[in-house]
C-alpha cells in the first residue's frame, strides 16, 4: 500500500484591503485628469491676482497665443505615438515662414521675370516645405536607421540655416502685399477674426479635430497606436511600419509650417528666428497632456490641453510682472512634473492590474 501525500493549496494573493484600493483608484483618476486640474488651478491662482486674467478680451488673446503652440504639439504628438521625436518643428515653422515671406516679398525670380502667387497658393507651398522636410525626417529614421533624437536635431540646425540662408540673416519686413501683385490678404489668418474668435483660433480647432478623428476613427491611426505600443508586434500583423513612421513626421513638419505661418501673419514679417526654442513647449504640451515618451499612449485632446495650460502659465507670469528668466524656470519645472506624474500614473496603473488580475 502506498502512502501519498497530498500538497496543501498555495495561499491566495493577499490582495489590498478595499480602502487602500479605493484611494488607489481615485488617485489614479486624479493623475490621469491632471492637466484639467492643473489648467483650473492657474486660472483660480492668477485670476485671484490680477483681475486683467479673466477678462474676454484677455482669454481670447491668450487661447490665440495657445493656437499655434497647440498645431505644433498636435504633429509632435503623431511622432510620439510612434515612440519618435521631433526636435526640428520650431525650425521648420521658421522655414517655413521664410520661404513664405519671401515669396509674398520679392516674388519668384524667373527667367521671363518675377512671379508673384496669392496668398493661399503661398500658404499652401509654405505646407509643403514643412512637409517635405518632415519626409526627410522619416527617411533619416527608417532608411538609414538614425535615431530620431539625432535626425531631428540635425534637421534643426540645417531648417535654420536654410532659412537664414533663405535673406541672408534679413528680414522680409512687408507683407501686405498689393493689388498690382494679387497676393493681398495673408494678414487674415494671423490678425483677423471670426464671429469675435481669431481665425487662427478656428484654424487650430479644425486641425484638433481632424487629428481626433484621424488617431480615434481611421485605420492609420490604430496604426499610429500600435507600431508605438509594441513595434515587433506591428511589424508581425504585417502593418507598414516604415510608412507609417514617415507619415508622422510629414504631419509633424506640415502642423510646424502652418504654426510657422500663422506667427508670420501676426507679426507682419518674416524672421529667420521665427518659432526659436517652439519646439520645447510643443514636446511639453504633448506630455503634460498625457502622451507618453515610449509611445503608444497619449490623446490630441489631452496634448491641446497641455498647450493651454502652457499657454495660460506663460501668459499669466507675464501679466503678474515675472522675469524672462524665472518663466524659464517654471516652464522647465513643469516639464518635470509632467514626466513624473506620468511615470506615477503609468506605476499605479500596473499596480492596480496586477491586483485585479
Amino acid at each position: 500500500m502506498t502512502d501519498t501525500t497530498v500538497a496543501p493549496p498555495a495561499p491566495a494573493p493577499a490582495e489590498a484591503p478595499p480602502g487602500n484600493q479605493a484611494l488607489a483608484k481615485a488617485a489614479l483618476l486624479l493623475l490621469r485628469g491632471r492637466t484639467l486640474v492643473v489648467l483650473v488651478v492657474l486660472v483660480a491662482f492668477f485670476s485671484a491676482i490680477s483681475p486683467e486674467y479673466l477678462t474676454q478680451s484677455n482669454l481670447i488673446l491668450m487661447t490665440k497665443h495657445v493656437a499655434i503652440n497647440a498645431i505644433l504639439a498636435i504633429g509632435v504628438t503623431f511622432v510620439i505615438l510612434t515612440g519618435g521625436i521631433d526636435l526640428s518643428v520650431g525650425s521648420i515653422a521658421g522655414l517655413a515662414s521664410m520661404v513664405s515671406g519671401g515669396l509674398l516679398f520679392t516674388g519668384l525670380a524667373l527667367p521671363g521675370g518675377t512671379v508673384f502667387f496669392s496668398v493661399a497658393v503661398v500658404i499652401l507651398i509654405g505646407i509643403v516645405v514643412g512637409a517635405l522636410v518632415g519626409a526627410v525626417n522619416g527617411l533619416l529614421v527608417t532608411r538609414f536607421k538614425v535615431a530620431p533624437f539625432i535626425a531631428t536635431l540635425g534637421m534643426l540646425y540645417v531648417a535654420r540655416g536654410v532659412a537664414q540662408l533663405r535673406s541672408d540673416g534679413g528680414t522680409f519686413p512687408d507683407l501686405a502685399g498689393t493689388p498690382e501683385r494679387g497676393n493681398q490678404g495673408f494678414h487674415v489668418i494671423g490678425v483677423d477674426s471670426l464671429l469675435g474668435i481669431p481665425v487662427a483660433v478656428w484654424i487650430m480647432a479644425a486641425v484638433a479635430a481632424a487629428a481626433i478623428v484621424v488617431t480615434t476613427r481611421t485605420p492609420f491611426g490604430r496604426r499610429v497606436y500600435a507600431v508605438g505600443g509594441n513595434e515587433r508586434a506591428a511589424v508581425l500583423s504585417g502593418i507598414r511600419v516604415n510608412r507609417v513612421k514617415i507619415a508622422v513626421y510629414v504631419i509633424s513638419g506640415a502642423c510646424a509650417a502652418l504654426a510657422g505661418l500663422l506667427l508670420t501673419s501676426e507679426l507682419g514679417a518674416a524672421y529667420p528666428d521665427t518659432a526659436t526654442t517652439y519646439e520645447l513647449n510643443a514636446i511639453a504640451a504633448a506630455v503634460l497632456g498625457g502622451t507618453a515618451l515610449a509611445g503608444g499612449r497619449g490623446t490630441i485632446i489631452g496634448t491641446v490641453m497641455g498647450a493651454f495650460v502652457i499657454g495660460f502659465l506663460s501668459d499669466g507670469l507675464v501679466l503678474v510682472g515675472v522675469s524672462t528668466f524665472w518663466q524659464s524656470v517654471v516652464k522647465g519645472a513643469v516639464i518635470v512634473f509632467a514626466v513624473i506624474t506620468e511615470q506615477a500614473q503609468q506605476r499605479l496603473q500596473s499596480g492596480l492590474a496586477k491586483r485585479t488580475a
